[in-house]
């Protein structure tokens, strides 16, 4: 993994590459994240996920979906990136690591009171389609998804009918 690290810096001597516990991008310090004491296949793999996410200039994200697309779009780059080094990233891990933000949106998108998936009304708020109850969850990708409801249901929205 170092040397694909000592590559990767001299092809993108603009990014700054900092020792670390985890792979992260960094976009407030617009640094790239790395363990050097990891020296797996899949380590490298996340260099390049983490390279991908500051090429293609991630910064903030207002929906989980946003965030679910970011992570896609990180491993597309990280494939490309990993071509140009004669890598290959192994697609079951791709899928691996997308399925971990799959299952915390599932969680997240739940209605409390039915279990209901629902979309995001904003960055913070879930709404049901189903019965109506509201939910708050945490703006962290990295904690529990847990999800604070309100005391009062807002029932949902009547479909517009037209008949002609």
């Amino acid at each position: 993994m170092l040397k694909l690290l000592a590559k990767v810096q001299l092809a993108y001597p603009k990014l700054v590459f900092t020792a670390g516990e985890q792979f992260h991008w960094s976009p407030k310090t617009q640094e790239v994240f790395y363990n050097p004491a990891l020296s797996s296949a899949e380590a490298s793999w996340s260099l390049l996920h983490e390279v991908g996410h500051a090429l293609l200039s991630h910064t903030t994200y207002e929906t989980d979906l946003e965030l679910i697309a970011m992570e896609a779009a990180a491993w597309q780059k990280a494939q490309e990136l990993a071509g140009e080094y004669q890598i290959t990233i192994d697609e079951e891990h791709i899928q691996d690591c997308l399925d971990t933000y799959r299952d915390w949106l599932h969680q997240r998108s739940a209605c409390p009171d039915c279990d209901n998936r629902s979309l995001q009304q904003d960055s913070r708020h879930y709404r049901c389609f189903n019965c109506g109850q509201t939910w708050s969850v945490s703006s962290s990708r990295f904690c529990r998804p847990y999800r604070l409801t309100k005391q009062t249901k807002t029932p949902p929205p009547k479909p517009k009918t037209t008949f002609a």
